[in-house]
């Protein structure tokens, strides 16, 4: 059985939950983060967890401690407890309605690149409460979950020494679990195909829990899954498209099959959703993308999905000068509303839209878009040389000299010429 979003926090002495009205409902937090480039990240994805880092340490000084990562899996089987643990930032994403980075920049340490970052963030401290709430009271059904296995294994038990009994007398056998046996034999088969790393192994064996539980959506994404992570490696190594169009295929078929077997289950609709993705079907992907967030709207992995679908499909949009086309894309993803934290993951589509505007003749609304950039990244120089160009041009000189002197600060030569 799984649990999703099981929480472990530790509360400070901070009246939060009061409810007093005295108390500010909002708080300014500066704080910063470091951290050192792993060997398996991009320079995007090392500048996300800094930036994730000082948001959670706003979070912790604005009162609330956050005492271990969220568990996003738990599962109990046969006595054992696995978890399955990542950073979560729904959480964060709750309690930040605003981020300001103050100073952002980059060294290394024993070859390695290492990101530091300071922000200014405002944590709102009733969402913030509210979410707490609701993922303690998803705690709390995990504490009944065990309570009912530790009641199980006790029925296991009293079964085990009823079976003992002398061969003349006849006992009737109970499944304590009260499910039939290949169900049992199934979840596992699941469990082992969890836990092992070979990909051929995990399909093999998430085929022998799809085959025992017919009914069971959790072998399919498992299956489709290994599959779609078999077409990322082949693609990776260069091979041709016609060489992993079987796994494509197989992975749709699961997928599909996961969706008809649940259609409520958001890991299915992504799932779906990847499939589109490597077929470039853009739009059928994104509907499975959205219907993933509409039945979890903190489902991080499907905003996070969205986000890459329609920055790339406007960038190609834009690139074969279909300017309005990729306008509208933009305009899907970026008035859509979302939470201020989430701000810095767009913050590529802000500048692509802002290059379309001013092809468009809408220097206006360029602006807009470059003042989001920099306020994401005040250190992001094309768009500072950019805002400065369309200062010059609104006869806003004392503006256009601060951004070329920021630009310049920051190395552009091409600012600096622009300076007396």
């Amino acid at each position: 059985m799984r649990l999703w979003g099981v929480l472990a926090l530790a509360i400070s002495a901070f009246a939060l939950f009061s409810g007093h009205p005295a108390l500010a409902l909002t708080r300014t937090v500066i704080a910063e983060a470091q951290y050192v480039m792993a060997d398996g990240d991009t320079l995007a994805t090392a500048e996300e967890k800094v930036l994730q880092r000082a948001q959670r340490r706003a979070v912790e000084e604005a009162g609330v401690y956050l005492e271990s990562t969220f568990y996003d899996v738990e599962q109990e089987s046969y006595g054992r407890t696995t978890r399955n643990t990542s950073l979560e930032i729904r959480t964060i994403a709750a309690a930040i309605t605003e981020t300001e980075i103050l100073d952002s920049r980059r060294s290394f340490e024993n070859e390695r690149p290492v990101f530091f970052i300071r922000i200014r963030a405002s944590v709102d401290l009733h969402n913030l409460a509210e979410a707490i709430r609701r993922l303690q009271s998803e705690a709390q059904l995990a504490r009944h979950f065990r309570e009912l296995q530790l009641e199980n294994r006790r029925l296991r038990a009293q079964l085990e020494d009823l079976r003992q009994q002398p061969s003349g007398v006849r006992v009737l056998s109970i499944d304590a679990s009260g499910k039939p046996e290949p169900v049992q034999r199934a979840k596992q088969q699941l469990e082992l195909a969890f836990h092992t790393p070979n990909l051929e192994k995990k399909i093999e064996l998430a085929s022998d829990a799809a085959r025992l539980d017919p009914q069971s959506v959790e072998p399919l994404i498992v299956r489709g899954q290994a599959y779609l992570r078999l077409i990322s490696i082949a693609y990776s190594e260069h091979q041709k498209s016609g060489e992993y169009a079987g796994h494509i295929e197989k992975a749709r078929s699961d997928f599909d099959q996961a969706v008809e077997l649940d259609v409520k289950n958001p890991w299915a609709w992504i799932g779906k959703g990847d499939v589109q993705t490597w077929l470039k079907r853009t739009d059928e992907a994104s509907l499975a993308y959205e219907r993933a967030l509409a039945l979890d709207p903190f489902f991080d992995l499907a905003r996070q999905r969205l986000i890459g679908l329609y920055t790339t499909q406007a960038r190609r949009q834009a690139k074969a000068k279909q300017w309005q086309q990729s306008l509208l894309t933009l305009h899907k993803l970026l008035d859509a509303p979302v939470p201020d934290s989430w701000r810095p993951y767009q913050k590529e589509a802000f500048l692509l839209r802002s290059d379309v505007l001013l092809k468009l003749n809408r220097s206006e609304q360029a602006l807009d878009d470059l003042s989001t950039v920099l306020l994401i990244d005040p250190t992001h120089v094309g768009a500072l040389l950019t805002r400065a160009h369309l200062y010059q041009a609104r006869l806003q000189g004392r503006l256009a000299k601060d951004d070329f002197e920021r630009a310049c600060v920051l190395g552009s030569l091409k600012a600096c010429d622009q300076l007396p």
